[in-house]
């Protein structure tokens, strides 16, 4: 029977008083309260922003090898297949990443409490870059894609990083370092396709893959000789049994030792337990379905961008890649409104409602994000339709990144504040969810595409979003009381 009340990636900090009472309290070894050189909340401040800034190096490169393909997709195919390719597959080369990604998280972060951020960690890097050697080494389009999905299976940074941020960072000073995390993705995904259709232009796609390789190995080097485990039960573990052979007493455990069953069984209900709380909550369920088909339509542009650009504005590789970056612009516009209004409304509302904060109080720019992106979405099909000037196109592009992440980011907001001690399961249901249909929605565009063009095709596709746009609404409007209905949910 799997412990409810441990989340997918728990906070090792919380420490329940039940284990504590029927635990002997002179045999549990924990960090020594008056000063502990080896409790990460007490490391250096500055080794902690060593670790963020190798975290978002890491992350950079992932975005960078994810999104580094897309302006080379129909090469890749056109070259590994003599030039019989098709546009579903050059679309599931981008798209397939998702599907592994979306498998990872279920393994990655029970894994990680079970062995510790470090094993794992350097495991999925190690596994990461064979996968992307795979991938330049590919004869063939359907390995090509096979190593593809390898690659975002080993995708450790998605999962880790948050979790590896609380490890080492008190809940107030969390912000600033996972805001540095977030950009790098961003920069990833600017530069990327930029320098991958140059590359790929003068040396050949092959050689994108090899500076994929080259970056993860830089990364990978420096956790291997400069990160240590950050997670609290691994540390305290490991004291535990120095202590044990240190003294001779067989007693001495960590207070997460309290806990009956195999490794195996814990591994299998942390695996498990996404899914459990997934399904017994509605609210959950409801948002998972918004966030994910919001999600799609970075697949949607990032498939149809290159096309546009080559085919009927005549750019090179090179330039399409380069487009990419107003994308990335509109992304960041979109984080700095979110860090800095996103706070903010949650305190006026919370002072509107006598003090008592509530998580729907994160939804309002979510709201936004959903009933502004689908006309986006749709005036750029009609803006590629009616081949405008390449600036506007552009622009268009750019606010696609804008409503996107507001449709986004926030969402996570809410379920971590919604879920708390459950948070870490409700974002892996929420990631797995979004990777699902990452992988599988934008492979509609083509037909779409071919058979009504890109105005009516978009269009088409904006309004999947347009009908779940009320969803955040009646969340933020009565889902105070549905979440009374799920005990991950509920308030305390």
């Amino acid at each position: 029977m799997m412990d409810e009340t441990q989340p997918l990636l728990q906070d090792a900090n919380l420490v329940f008083d039940e284990r504590q009472c029927d635990a002997s309290s002179k045999d549990i070894v924990d960090f020594n309260p008056d000063g502990d050189e080896e409790n990460p909340m007490e490391w250096p401040q500055a080794y902690k922003w060593g670790i963020v800034a190798l975290l978002a190096f890491m992350a950079f490169t992932v975005t960078f090898t994810c999104v580094g393909v897309v302006p080379v997709a129909t090469r890749i195919v056109n070259d590994l297949d003599h030039g019989h390719s098709s546009k579903s597959a050059s679309v599931l080369l981008v798209t397939i990443w998702e599907l592994g990604e979306a498998a990872g998280p279920l393994l990655i972060a029970p894994l990680s409490e079970l062995f510790g951020r470090y094993p794992v960690m350097n495991t999925a890097n190690a596994l990461f870059i064979a996968a992307t050697v795979l991938a330049a080494l590919s004869q063939s389009a359907t390995l090509f894609i096979v190593a593809r999905a390898l690659t975002g299976l080993a995708v450790a940074s998605n999962v880790l990083n948050p979790a590896i941020v609380g490890d080492i960072f008190a809940s107030e000073q969390r912000g600033s370092a996972m805001s540095l995390i977030q950009l790098a993705p961003l920069i990833g995904g600017a530069i990327g396709p930029a320098i991958s259709g140059a590359i790929a232009e003068t040396l050949g796609w092959r050689m994108t893959m090899w500076m994929s390789v080259i970056l993860a190995t830089a990364c990978e080097v420096v956790f291997l000789t400069c990160f240590r485990e950050t997670y609290k039960v691994a540390i305290l573990r490991r004291k535990a049994a120095r202590l044990r052979r240190e003294t001779g007493n067989a007693s001495l455990r960590t207070v997460f030792d309290t806990e009956e069953g195999s490794d195996a069984k814990k591994l299998w209900a942390a695996i498990m337990r996404p899914f459990i709380v997934l399904a017994g909550s509605g609210v959950l369920q409801a948002m998972s379905i918004f966030g994910a088909v919001v999600f799609t339509y970075f697949y949607i542009m990032v498939t149809t961008l290159p096309d546009i650009l080559e085919g009927m504005y005549g750019l090179s590789p090179a330039a399409a890649g380069s487009a990419f970056i107003s994308f990335s612009v509109g992304s960041f516009i979109s984080v700095i409104i979110c860090n800095q209004t996103l706070d903010r409304i949650y305190i006026k509302l919370r002072d509107s409602n006598k003090g008592v904060g509530r998580p729907e109080y994160r939804l309002p720019l979510v709201i936004i994000g959903g009933f502004t992106l689908p006309l986006i979405v749709a005036s750029y099909g009609w803006s590629a339709r009616a081949h405008i000037s390449l600036s506007l196109l552009l622009v268009n592009v750019a606010v696609i990144g804008v409503t996107l992440m507001l449709g986004f980011l926030p969402l996570y907001a809410y379920v971590v504040d919604t879920f708390g001690l459950y948070s870490a399961s409700a974002m892996t249901a929420v990631i797995v969810t979004r990777c699902l249909a990452g992988t599988f929605l934008p492979l509609a565009t083509e037909p779409l595409v071919t058979r009504f063009g890109y105005g009516i095709g978009l269009t088409v596709l904006g309004g999947m979003c347009l009908v779940l746009a009320p969803v955040p609404v009646f969340i933020l409007r009565y889902g105070h009381k549905w979440r009374q209905r799920s005990k991950y949910s509920r308030d305390e």
